[in-house]
């Protein structure tokens, strides 16, 4: 926010949107770090209760929809609110994909659990959610601090994040051409890699948002565009 308001009940509703964005982060972040936990370890317990904690952040979701529409009907914000406003707006939409893009992971878990976990690569799939958790907490904090360099690191990581996905989907299509019957859960195996990897680029997506709201640039189509190593 840029300015400095004198209206306390406006500058409380301003805070109230911030604050609920970042619980929504904190249960979206904690859900990606069980739902990835349930499948290295097998328990089902725990993806259960990961896919359930979806319910808070689709509430939370819907509380920040109506703070924003209150503000914007009661208190027409100008420059750089304005931007605030309409950014938590598309923010909470980019952290409720991730929280589905958890659960969908904490379902392949319950798919996999008492399956053989070799010889997937896990070690890899562990790097990769610590890679996407990091986007996903310095977007937020570049949010917060009003960072752009910070919000630009995010941006450049996804390519990080990218090389290892691509990785572990050579590596688990290699197993697979080698060992036929394991193409079951090697799909499985692969589709929690692509989550991931969706996760870090809704990461991007919050990084992109908060340069839009702190320089009133939107970067979007700019960005370099991902290709398909695997294609010629």
């Amino acid at each position: 926010m840029a300015s400095v308001h004198f209206d306390r009940e406006y500058e409380g509703q301003l805070e109230e949107v911030r604050d609920g964005l970042l619980r929504m982060a904190g249960v979206v972040e904690q859900m990606i770090v069980d739902s990835v936990r349930s499948a290295l370890t097998q328990d089902r317990v725990l993806a259960r209760e990961t896919i359930e904690r979806d319910a808070i952040v689709n509430r939370l979701e819907v509380e920040s929809d109506e703070h924003c529409l209150v503000i914007l009907a009661r208190r027409q914000p100008m420059a750089g609110d304005l931007r605030f406003v309409t950014l938590a707006l598309k923010m909470v939409t980019d952290l409720e994909r991730i929280g589905d893009l958890a659960v969908n992971i904490a379902e392949r878990a319950i798919d996999l659990a008492d399956h053989p976990q070799q010889p997937w690569p896990w070690d890899k799939i562990e790097q990769l959610a610590r890679v996407v958790r990091a986007m996903i907490r310095d977007a937020i904090q570049a949010f917060v601090d009003k960072d752009p360099v910070k919000a630009h690191e995010v941006i450049d990581r996804d390519e990080q994040a990218d090389e290892l996905y691509w990785s572990i989907f050579r590596s688990a299509l290699e197993v697979m051409r080698k060992m036929p019957d394991t193409v079951h859960d090697g799909v499985h195996f692969q589709s929690i890699a692509k989550f991931l990897e969706r996760m870090g680029d809704h990461s991007t997506n919050l990084a992109e948002q908060v340069i839009f709201m702190i320089k009133g640039k939107d970067i979007r189509h700019s960005a370099r565009k991902k290709t398909d190593p695997l294609l010629p």
